[in-house]
């Protein structure tokens, strides 16, 4: 494999990581109602971001070692999948829809996981 393109698969999933976290944080835009106070709206929204912090910490501990970021990536994706398609499921009664939305938002971590597990294993094929 040439270097240019071992360079764009080393970065394509450290890219689609940082858009994917940054899509999953705009839903803890919806921590904010009028009808509560500042605080409480601002730990509500504070409540909210955990998932991205914790995605954000693995992000960090992906760029460093591939290989273990690339299987907590992956388990995260295929992990939530049910529970995501459950929840939806549960409030729009459509399977098109619920798949959809697991689409939308589990898929980009599975991809970002299988990214950097065949990063990894190029990049350590390309070295023997």
């Amino acid at each position: 494999m040439t270097n240019r393109r071992l360079k764009i698969l080393y970065w394509l999933p450290r890219v689609i990581g940082i858009l994917a976290i940054l899509f999953i944080s705009v839903f803890a835009l919806d921590a904010f109602n009028p009808e509560k106070t500042f605080w409480n709206q601002l730990g509500d929204f504070l409540m909210h971001l955990i998932p991205s912090l914790i995605l954000t910490l693995i992000l960090i501990v992906a760029w460093r070692r591939e290989f273990i970021g690339g299987i907590l990536f992956t388990l995260i994706g295929i992990g939530f999948t049910p529970f995501i398609y459950n929840h939806n499921y549960a409030m729009n009664h459509s399977v098109g829809m619920s798949l959809l939305i697991v689409l939308t938002i589990t898929f980009p971590f599975i991809l970002i996981g299988v990214l950097f597990l065949v990063h990894h294993y190029l990049k350590k094929k390309s070295l023997k």
